[in-house]
């Protein structure tokens, strides 16, 4: 089996994923072939223990694709995926399960992802048992305790989901999935549902959690301000590419690509040298049509000619910190 490159927990390197479209019935009976639509396009990230790496961007960027094929939950056209030394793209069998008992999911609507006929207790003792991690004698310990840590009665183990709000039933998600023992939790928007009171508790709950636990975090989140709050790295996602990354505090008082900068402009609360820069514009592509050259050019303010055929490289801010945008020098002096 290959080995990790990185000694990072989770390593993810090149990943590309594209999906076949339908085709019209005249496109079919012209034997034209059905169109791919890109939703990730070379995407290289890393996760250490006791960090949150933020991801960013608007619908359609490929947030949600990217945590699938993490866990293989989608499978990537290229790219490697590593969680410890272990190569998740080429697993199976007992070593793919284990490996998914370590990277838990958390959604957004967790009454979708709870059985509405199970009571708490069994919704959160289900998975241990399935997977051996405790024997029916030790499950009302672990409800115990699991409950305890996310700040839920222990009256609530009796309850179904539809007795319980939003915010509680996000609880009981949490510790379901922390019944596993997980080394890495991808929360997908897990509370962009929630009212701003329970959101900020939510977010205190998982920073009380890496810290306790020393678990790596991805966060996946339209909100800004959310990332803010819990990240200490972002990675900023537009059409399948991350076209800024870097230390979070950093990249949002300091935003070197445009698309990030106009993200930016629309959460004021987030304070940032480029207050003047132009509003995001227009409507992301398709990515059925993704441009040619710099993706973003079609609603850059600052696009010139080799936008428009060249796509950019990398260029290197500060250590850690880097965009990929062709007019980068010119923004430099922009604030």
């Amino acid at each position: 089996m290959t080995t990790n490159p990185s000694p990072a927990l989770l390593t993810v390197t090149g990943l590309v994923k594209t999906y076949a479209g339908k085709r019209s019935l005249a496109d079919q009976m012209r034997g034209k072939t059905a169109p791919r639509l890109t939703a990730l396009d070379n995407v290289s990230i890393a996760l250490n223990a006791n960090e949150v790496l933020g991801i960013v961007g608007e619908s359609g960027s490929g947030k949600t694709t990217l945590a699938r094929c993490i866990v293989r939950l989608e499978t990537p056209d290229h790219g490697s995926v590593f969680f410890d030394d272990r190569d998740v793209l080429s697993s199976s069998g007992i070593e793919l399960r284990h490996i998914r008992r370590d990277v838990q999911m958390i959604y957004q609507d967790p009454y979708t992802s709870l059985n509405p006929r199970m009571r708490v207790r069994d919704a959160i003792s289900e998975p241990a048992l399935v997977h051996g991690l405790i024997d029916p004698a030790g499950k009302d310990s672990l409800i115990r305790e699991l409950l305890e840590r996310v700040g839920l009665p222990q009256t609530a183990a009796d309850l179904r989901p539809r007795a319980l709000s939003g915010g509680q039933r996000q609880r009981v998600a949490i510790a379901r999935a922390l019944a596993l023992r997980p080394r890495i939790i991808i929360a997908d928007e897990a509370v962009s549902a929630l009212d701003v009171s329970i959101q900020a508790q939510i977010l205190n709950l998982f920073a009380d959690l890496i810290r306790e636990l020393g678990l790596g975090m991805i966060f996946i989140s339209h909100q800004l301000s959310v990332i803010a709050q819990l990240s200490d790295r972002v990675a900023i996602l537009y059409l399948g590419r991350i076209v800024e990354t870097g230390p979070t505090a950093q990249v949002f008082a300091h935003p070197r690509h445009p698309y990030t900068a106009a993200l930016l402009k629309a959460h004021p609360s987030i304070e940032t040298e480029k207050q003047r820069q132009p509003a995001l514009k227009g409507e992301i592509p398709s990515p059925y049509a993704i441009p040619r050259g710099c993706r973003f050019n079609t609603r850059c303010a600052y696009a010139e000619s080799r936008c428009f055929e060249q796509d950019p490289s990398a260029a290197t801010i500060s250590p850690g910190h880097q965009a990929w945008c062709h007019v980068l020098p010119a923004l430099e002096g922009v604030g």
